[in-house]
């Protein structure tokens, strides 16, 4: 499989590593996969990160289709505010990508790990408030 993809099999390993625990955190979760393979595939794949986000959003695309259909089975998807986020989604991944494009990568980098630290801020404070 490795050489099908051009990448080494030590790669392929962690890539499907990488895989196999974003789609446990997502199912367990909902987190969004890039939190996890972003990092990854710069840090130990040794992307470029335009390309690590680019891969992410592309490599989320099964999880998210698998995820929604189990999480349908159990009765847990809302259509309406998903398709209204989802519609809003997609014009701001196209503004996402202009900008991102137009920032060189180690600005993208920081950016990227500015969201990370608020992200898990935001996630400490509510774990705060409901003790």
């Amino acid at each position: 499989m490795a050489a099908l993809l051009g990448i080494t099999a030590a790669h392929a390993t962690i890539a499907l590593a990488l895989g196999f625990a974003a789609g446990v955190l997502a199912g367990l979760f909902g987190v969004g996969g890039g939190i996890l393979f972003v990092p990854t595939l710069t840090l130990a794949l040794g992307l470029e990160q335009h390309h690590a986000q680019a891969t992410s959003l592309l490599a989320i695309l099964p999880t998210v289709l698998v995820g929604t259909w189990r999480q349908q089975r159990y009765g847990n998807v809302r259509w309406r505010p998903s398709i209204t986020l989802g519609i809003a989604g997609i014009a701001g991944v196209v503004a996402g990508g202009f900008l991102a494009d137009s920032l060189g990568g180690s600005v993208l980098r920081r950016l990227f790990g500015v969201l990370l630290i608020l992200t898990a801020a935001q996630l400490a404070w509510r774990v705060r408030k409901v003790r």
